[in-house]
């Protein structure tokens, strides 16, 4: 069956996106991060032959934004709710076959870790790319997981997300691959940038 690999992305719009590190460098900064964070990211994975990319915009309007990287890949809205909900409903809608679903704020994140969870997919049920606050920024599902995810009652943006999500999975087989960090706050721009630097 096909492999499927879902980009989630907020359409780049200034003052709503990378809300908490806009609060320490500035909405424009933040937009200028996050833009260029996310064309990179979409540019690097969406080549590969080995899945099939698709991107999942919010909000709603954002299908018509002409700005959003790659406009040849599919584009879907990611729907309402919170974060558990609207990724629940990627897993469900995609054709039969594994998915592996991240977001666009981890400026490490390419085909290397992409090609990593699938291959985890093949002996597990789930896969996830831990980040080092306890969350998670890849979560790849098969199977009867992507019909019942096990995103309820996950306390999103908190240090609990991973050890929620996976408390879910009491009769499944799940694999982590290597952590990767996710650029949320001032903290982590700094950390990101200094590195960058030190390369």
């Amino acid at each position: 069956m096909r492999r499927h690999l879902a980009v989630f992305l907020k359409a780049p719009r200034l003052g709503q996106v990378k809300t908490r590190l806009a609060a320490g460098i500035g909405a424009a900064a933040a937009l200028r991060f996050h833009r260029a964070t996310a064309a990179m990211l979409i540019r690097r994975v969406a080549r590969d032959r080995r899945w099939r990319t698709t991107l999942w915009l919010s909000p709603r309007d954002a299908l018509r934004q002409r700005d959003v990287p790659c406009p040849a890949l599919p584009r879907y809205e990611q729907g309402r709710g919170d974060l558990g909900r609207r990724m629940a409903r990627v897993f469900r809608l995609l054709p039969p076959g594994p998915v592996v679903l991240v977001g666009t704020d981890v400026p490490a994140l390419g085909p290397a870790q992409i090609a990593a969870a699938f291959d985890r997919l093949r002996a597990h049920d789930a896969v996830f790319g831990p980040a080092r606050d306890g969350g998670y920024w890849l979560v790849g599902l098969k199977g009867h997981l992507r019909r019942r995810p096990p995103f309820d009652g996950v306390r999103w943006s908190t240090r609990h997300a991973l050890s929620d999500t996976t408390a879910r999975l009491r009769r499944a087989r799940w694999a982590l691959i290597d952590p990767l960090d996710d650029i949320d706050t001032p903290a982590d721009y700094r950390r990101h940038r200094a590195q960058s630097k030190s390369r």
